[in-house]
């Protein structure tokens, strides 16, 4: 199927200006960018400015019921602090209001997982927020390892085994060993069922974390968390984003130093625990000017996902740059989860995941008038 979009100002996010163009898009992807396509069902943009579908890097929607409180809560398993095996592919609800409400506002792309109560809590999945069954939804079914350093885990598991930072680093350096040493020997295996480990499901778990091929997602608020979460990453060899990054500002030349993708966020809330006291608005725009990949997240439920690009207008108005604003809810969250081959910008050959507004979607006064996902259309104003 052949769509044009015509006459819309194109925030690609990509260059900083944007352009009058028109888009060709055809089987679900940008097919073409530029002028005079032919032959294909038309919407007229006259007067709207075209974005990509909004990315959010962390979110719990779909698995935190919308309306439903604790006995709708499926984003944290309280039995066990160490539950790598956990996929969030397996207790999203697609039917849940949250999906609908996000492709009203304009968020197309999310990456959906656990909460932060156990130090290992499971994988988060990557998905589009439109379709009845997760299959249909999924760009990556298992993007990265959700971990949590700080006060969560500490909260949950006071009474059990973890009430200090010092236990929760402990949990996740012993889980890391096995699974290094359980990877060991299944390598050394070499195939042979007689000589393979016995089987342990959540070191299988962790078999692509020890062996670089999916990131830890470290929950860290506080500076030490974050220096923590880069330690053990170091250590064992580890890919590492860092989610939440609450006291990011203080520390700006050890995180450029680093260079490691940070989601900053949510910070449309009270500072409701000691770790998030020096919560700031500032705090994107500080990094991304220093030169580092910054993301701005609701962590829905805790902001509601459809908000994500009035978090990013609270940024601008603390003074990030309103390309960079941008950037944060498009381009750097879709590098950050993996997805950026399929969306985060309007390029030619990735999804065709737009979203049609009358005027910026940082100001609260604009309508979204549609959003289409993979060239469909998902809301209409």
């Amino acid at each position: 199927m052949k769509l044009i979009v015509k006459n819309g100002v194109i925030h690609d996010a990509v260059h900083p200006q944007p352009y009058e163009a028109d888009l060709l898009l055809e089987d679900g992807k940008i097919a073409a960018i530029g002028k005079d396509f032919s032959g294909a069902e038309v919407i007229d943009a006259q007067g709207l400015q075209v974005y990509p579908g909004f990315v959010d890097a962390h979110s719990h929607i779909g698995l935190d019921g919308f309306g439903m409180g604790y006995e709708g809560m499926d984003y944290n398993e309280m039995n066990d602090i160490c539950s790598p095996q956990l996929r969030a592919i397996d207790g999203i609800n697609p039917m849940d209001e949250t999906f609908a409400l996000a492709r009203a506002g304009g968020v197309t792309c999310v990456c959906t997982g656990p909460g932060s109560a156990n130090v290992l809590g499971g994988t988060f999945a990557v998905l589009k927020t439109a379709g009845r069954r997760v299959e249909d939804m999924v760009v990556i079914t298992e993007a990265a390892m959700k971990c949590a350093f700080g006060e969560n885990p500490k909260w949950v598991y006071e009474k059990k085994c973890d009430s200090t930072r010092m236990s929760t680093a402990a949990i996740l350096r012993e889980a890391l060993m096995k699974a290094r040493r359980y990877s060991q020997q299944v390598d050394a295996a070499q195939g042979d069922l007689s000589k393979l480990p016995g089987f342990d499901m959540k070191l299988e778990a962790l078999l692509p974390v020890v062996r670089g091929q999916m990131p830890l997602k470290a929950h860290a608020h506080q500076a030490n968390d974050i220096f923590t979460a880069i330690r053990i990453a170091r250590e064992f060899g580890l890919q590492l984003t860092l989610e939440h990054v609450t006291e990011g500002h203080l520390i700006v030349e050890e995180l450029v130093e680093a260079g490691l993708p940070l989601a900053v966020g949510p910070t449309m809330t009270h500072a409701s625990k000691i770790e998030l006291r020096n919560k700031s608005w500032t705090t994107p725009g500080i990094l991304a000017k220093a030169g580092c990949r910054v993301s701005i997240i609701t962590d829905s439920s805790v902001i509601q996902q459809e908000n994500l690009p009035l978090c990013a207008g609270m940024a601008v108005r603390a003074g990030m740059d309103p390309f960079q604003a941008l950037q944060a809810i498009t381009l750097r969250p879709a590098q950050h989860i993996g997805a950026a081959d399929r969306v985060g910008s309007i390029e030619v050959g990735k999804d065709a995941d737009l979203v049609l507004t009358d005027g910026s979607p940082f100001a609260i006064a604009t309508t979204v008038r549609r959003v289409l996902i993979d060239g469909k259309t998902v809301y209409q104003a």
